[in-house]
């Protein structure tokens, strides 16, 4: 948690939300269909992913995700890629307006959920209760990388804080998942030792690395070892 002190998982959450929304506000027909970052997705795909899986986000807060998962299993659905496929597939032939509205309601409301509750309280997940705070990093995460995977932009402004956040929720994450990995955070730079690899990577490539999105001057045994929250 030291790592992350110094970060409101709140504000983040609610800035990467509204950056998102602003985009896809602005989005005309040709922008929607224009393929994301996520390999198969459209940009419009990316939001029915966003909307669905508030059904994940919503049964954490309710303490029913063990019947989530039941359910889903019940639709041939298991583990989060096929969650995820079946969240885009359920939202295709919706109409534009009602998927936006539905993830801006639900996502809303997590949000708001999670900030009453503060960062200390706990909810419901896959691995057991789990600290508020903690997950909303996760979804900060998966924010803004979405948002870089649609082109959302950034302003100039605060691209330097949203980098800084960035590295240190990875830096959490690969703790959190006892990383067989040395990462160490100098003056303006990640150096990484993995499996006797080093690798010095600038604070972008290592984000890029962490969400599964690593640049191509990463070796791929690097990225591999790093990747840690998609």
């Amino acid at each position: 948690m030291e790592l992350l002190k110094d970060f409101d998982p709140f504000d983040i959450f609610d800035a990467e939300a509204a950056r998102l929304d602003a985009f896809f506000s602005g989005l005309d027909a040709a922008g929607w269909d224009r393929p994301s970052r996520c390999a198969g997705w459209s940009v419009r795909d990316v939001l029915g992913h966003l909307a669905g899986e508030e059904l994940y986000n919503h049964a954490a807060l309710d303490g029913t995700v063990q019947q989530l998962m039941t359910r889903l299993a019940g639709e041939g659905v298991t583990g989060f890629n096929d969650f995820n496929e079946w969240c885009v597939r359920q939202r295709r032939a919706v109409p534009l307006a009602g998927v936006l509205a539905e993830w801006r309601e639900k996502n809303g409301e997590t949000r708001a959920r999670m900030r009453a509750l503060g960062r200390d309280a706990t909810l419901d997940t896959l691995a057991g209760p789990y600290p508020v705070g903690d997950q909303a990093f996760h979804y900060d995460s998966e924010y803004a990388t979405h948002a870089d995977d649609v082109g959302a932009p950034v302003a100039e402004e605060e691209a330097e804080g949203r980098t800084l956040w960035r590295v240190a929720v990875g830096r959490f994450a690969l703790g959190e998942h006892d990383a067989k990995i040395q990462v160490e955070q100098p003056a303006d730079h990640i150096w990484v030792n993995a499996g006797g690899h080093e690798a010095t990577l600038s604070y972008p490539e290592f984000v890029n690395a962490t969400v599964g999105r690593p640049d191509g001057r990463t070796d791929p045994r690097i990225a591999e070892a790093l990747r840690c929250l998609a």
